[in-house]
């Protein structure tokens, strides 16, 4: 069975986590929500989240691991060292390895992003340079890197298509739930409201 697992610190922007872990259970893939330090997260915008479990070695066991952003909660993903360890042990054993908004400063600073392509939420490139110069920036709603298995977003506003991203590098059709989430209807329709 395929496995995912989104982590989430303090000060995470909620609705890009929880969007992940919503689209990846409606396509059946089992989705762990795992906190940094404590089952319990509180959100950047103070919303509580209960977490499945605390980061462990059994991160080294999902098909793919995702970060959500929010400045806090991404500096905070980033400087965890335990979390660090894992992730280079995931890289190493060319695992999936997803991150938006800010959070993709952690990849970074883990070595990550070096020689990557990626994208991030406008400003924090500028901070993910002088961790990855090597790394190539992209001014896209996603950034599928499949060389390095890295796939990243730009923000609050890119989760869905993000997490939609996430289920297709795994292998997942999301047709059918794109249209019954309405997600097609919004994608083909967004320029009529602006």
């Amino acid at each position: 069975m395929t496995k995912a697992a989104v982590v989430f610190a303090d000060g995470c922007e909620e609705v890009e986590g929880l969007s992940i872990i919503d689209v990846l259970r409606r396509l059946g893939v089992k989705a762990d929500m795992i906190g940094l330090t404590s089952k319990t997260i509180n959100g950047d915008h103070n919303i509580k989240l209960t977490c499945d479990k605390i980061v462990d070695n059994s991160l080294l066991d999902y098909d793919l691991v995702a970060f959500p952003g929010g400045k806090t909660g991404a500096e905070n993903l980033r400087d965890n060292k335990k979390l660090q360890d894992l992730m280079v042990k995931r890289h190493k054993e060319n695992k999936w390895d997803a991150a938006m908004c800010a959070a993709p400063i952690a990849l970074a600073r883990y070595g990550l992003l070096a020689d990557t392509n990626y994208t991030c939420y406008p400003g924090f490139d500028e901070q993910i340079k002088k961790d990855a110069p090597t790394g190539h920036f992209k001014e896209t709603i996603t950034v599928t890197d499949k060389n390095k298995k890295i796939l990243t977003s730009r923000g609050p506003a890119t989760a869905w298509a993000f997490a939609y991203a996430i289920a297709e590098v795994l292998g997942i059709d999301t047709k059918a739930l794109k249209k019954g989430m309405l997600y097609d209807y919004l994608a083909n329709n967004i320029q009529d409201s602006l």
